[in-house]
């Protein structure tokens, strides 16, 4: 069984490490404020765990829903409430769960927000990580590096980053990363023994 505390709890403080990177990529292609939005909700989820009375997802679905602006909070909150939600009562196949929570995220996301992979956006990274979980946690951490590293050679086609062109090129999507950032959380926690390396570094 998954151990969601640690995930949350893995997941802020790699995301407290990577803050200043994901501020700057960010700067580069959208308004910079992705870093700090991630990290507001992170912490705040924290919290909101911690007054109990919730599971570490149904708290980041709940903030990042409620609270936290920019494109990618709402969109995250869909990602991290269908994870809640399949999470929710199961204690065979955490994997499984978990990936069927990622995968109804993954369609909610694109429901709304309407990207598709090659898009430059956090897609990149998520949908190669639902296509791989059924293999485990390392092999969707792997995949979603994979993807977040792919969207450095990619134009965007979607949000404020469509308009600087180029000029994005050569560095990653900062949505995509924060994706890679909670599959290597999850990684690590659920397959400490596996080897798997997070995105920037982490």
């Amino acid at each position: 069984m998954i151990d969601q505390e640690a995930v949350l709890r893995r997941y802020a403080q790699a995301v407290e490490d990577a803050h200043a990177e994901l501020t700057e990529l960010d700067q580069r292609s959208g308004d910079g404020d992705f870093g700090d939005n991630l990290r507001g909700g992170l912490r705040k989820a924290v919290a909101r765990f911690e007054a109990g009375g919730v599971s570490a997802f149904e708290a980041l679905g709940e903030e990042f829903l409620d609270e936290v602006g920019g494109t990618s909070g709402p969109l995250l909150g869909l990602l991290f409430t269908e994870i809640a939600h399949a999470l929710d009562g199961r204690d065979d196949d955490q994997a499984a769960a978990f990936g069927a929570g990622a995968k109804a995220g993954l369609a909610a996301i694109q429901r709304v927000g309407e990207a598709e992979v090659g898009d430059r956006t956090l897609v990149d990274a998520l949908a190669p990580a639902v296509a791989a979980i059924p293999q485990g946690f390392a092999a969707a951490a792997r995949a979603a590096k994979v993807g977040a590293d792919h969207t450095a050679e990619l134009r965007a086609r979607m949000g404020r980053a469509s308009y600087v062109g180029d000029r994005v090129k050569g560095e990653p999507d900062p949505g995509a990363v924060g994706i890679a950032l909670l599959f290597w959380a999850a990684a690590t926690v659920a397959e400490p023994k596996a080897e798997v390396d997070g995105p920037l570094g982490h």
